[in-house]
């Protein structure tokens, strides 16, 4: 006689239509979940193989039980194994929540996790009542104007988006082709992930480094990592009144999603301006939401760039718009084996 489970019988779409709404509606369990795991450092400590609970729960300093019951939950969706009572593994998912591995989300899900994010989802309504970001109105102001007082947010923030950038990165250096471009300047690059990267892979390349003077300050180790401090300069600023000049190409990453259309088009005509008459080209490295019900995570990210900044994620159409209303003309999206596409634009005329 087989001992195996049997499969339970398929469920009447009311009761498999219910079960869907309770899984959506129990995602933010689950976020919180994470936000233990990774705070702790669980898939960190699970490095070299399957642990029981009581002495990851020992080294960690928290209660055996309490941890137990997070990380079943978390082995539910796939993150851990438990092997056999109280005794969990890494899957493969749970191995890119390490911080000490090659393209670790860690930095990320310990951001897209934060109690911070839990606060301003809780006003989501706030922003689709008013049109304003709900962060706006949790912290009393702009997003970005916040995390200039809160440097432990702001750290883990820009730690978060540089670990994203060096995924997006790698494989946006597979699919695009940066040949031709002397001078390449990184609008709002952060800590210089792809700036970095794009140097390294095109040594006659030169680049220019341009975000908020605090953020600039932390990418001299990465530049001096990559080999290409000496091809890199870093300029600090504000992108509504001015960028660098005189570059062949300006590339941002996941920076118009961060902005309504109309300032959105003021950072694109200041681009325009700092071209001058060179015929230069803009590089976004942005989702390009499709039409309908496919899935696309820019669907959701659109929903953080409501909550948060006041962005939103857009169509291939709607750059198309954007970049005709800053004197661009859209040439071609090229998808990645990433979350995002390089979104390429020439000067008009």
């Amino acid at each position: 006689m087989s001992t195996a489970r049997p499969s339970p019988p398929d469920l009447p779409p009311e009761a498999a239509a219910a079960q869907l709404v309770m899984q959506v509606g129990a995602g933010h369990l689950l976020a919180s979940a994470l936000q233990v795991v990774v705070q702790l450092r669980i898939p960190d400590r699970l490095a070299s193989g399957s642990r029981m609970t009581s002495e990851l729960a020992a080294e960690a300093g928290v209660r055996e039980d309490g941890l137990y019951r997070v990380m079943r939950a978390l082995a539910m969706v796939g993150l851990f194994d438990e092997e056999s009572p109280r005794r969990f593994k890494l899957t493969l998912a749970g191995q890119m929540l390490r911080s000490d591995v090659p393209g670790s989300m860690h930095p990320m899900a310990l951001w897209i996790t934060s109690p911070f994010h839990f606060r301003t989802y809780a006003e989501l309504i706030h922003s689709v009542r008013t049109g304003q970001p709900a962060a706006e109105k949790v912290v009393g102001m702009p997003v970005f104007e916040y995390f200039t007082r809160d440097r432990d947010l702001s750290e883990v923030f820009n730690n978060a988006m540089t670990a994203f950038s060096e995924v997006v990165i790698a494989a946006v250096l597979k699919a695009y082709d940066f040949s031709g471009i002397g001078l390449l300047v990184d609008v709002a690059g952060g800590h210089g992930a792809v700036l970095g990267a794009i140097l390294a892979r095109y040594p006659a390349m030169r680049g220019i480094l341009f975000d908020l003077e605090h953020v600039v300050g932390g990418a001299g180790p990465r530049l001096e990592a990559r080999g290409v401090a000496g091809r890199c300069q870093t300029q600090h600023g504000d992108f509504f009144k001015s960028v660098p000049p005189g570059g062949d190409a300006y590339i941002m990453k996941h920076i118009i999603h961060d902005w309504d259309d109309e300032r959105a088009v003021a950072i694109l005509g200041n681009i325009h301006r700092a071209m001058g008459e060179k015929r230069g080209r803009v590089i976004l490295l942005e989702s390009v939401i499709p039409a309908g019900n496919e899935p696309h995570f820019g669907k959701v990210i659109d929903l953080e760039m409501m909550a948060m900044p006041g962005g939103r994620e857009r169509t291939a159409e709607e750059f198309r718009s954007l970049f005709a209303r800053a004197g661009f003309e859209l040439t071609r999206v090229v998808p990645t084996e990433s979350a995002l596409s390089v979104v390429e634009a020439y000067r008009a005329g």
